[in-house]
């Protein structure tokens, strides 16, 4: 499948690879203390953009990465989300990341939904995985909303061995379990 050819429609948002246009949204985002404290910590506009670039590359050579979020109704930016796995990662991660006006809104458990069904659906992941700092209480309770549940304290890999996190998940069978479920 060509990487342009990509688009998850939800209810409220546009999922699709990163885009040149989408990185002054991505640099106000990291350039935000507050919302980028879990996610690698406040970047300047230079540092963001060899993150933009990784997250392109990472589409162009393992032909998946996080998705730019578009919201539907104003047609903006709101942040990154989806499938990622970098070199070294401790396992196949659905990660999120929102600039704060997007907060509150449930759009990161709108997004994550449907960033877990492509990963199961079109990677053929045999699990998904969170990594998320203890301190993190709201991507916790994301986390615990789409039926993952604690694995306890995990490892990342240089540069960001120091990083405390703890590694949240659930198999791609507990997924549709649940969604069977309801």
């Amino acid at each position: 499948m060509n990487r342009q050819d990509i688009r998850i429609e939800t209810d409220r948002l546009i999922l699709r690879p990163p885009q040149r246009e989408d990185f002054d949204g991505w640099a106000a985002l990291m350039a935000d203390e507050v919302a980028a404290r879990f996610i690698g910590g406040y970047q300047p506009r230079a540092t963001a953009w060899r993150g933009f670039l990784t997250m392109v590359g990472a589409w162009a050579i393992q032909g998946f990465g996080m998705f730019s979020v578009i919201e539907k109704s104003s047609g903006q930016w709101i942040g990154r989300l989806g499938p990622w796995q970098p070199e070294g990662w401790p396992g196949t991660e659905v990660a999120w990341g929102l600039v704060r006006t997007a907060w509150g809104k449930g759009y990161a458990r709108e997004g994550a939904i449907a960033s877990i069904d492509w990963a199961f659906e079109h990677l053929g992941w045999a699990e998904v995985i969170h990594t998320i700092h203890p301190e993190n209480q709201a991507s916790q309770a994301l986390a615990i909303r789409l039926g993952s549940r604690s694995r306890g304290p995990g490892q990342l890999p240089a540069p960001f061995e120091d990083v405390r996190v703890d590694i949240w998940g659930q198999t791609r069978e507990e997924w549709r379990q649940r969604c069977r479920q309801g």
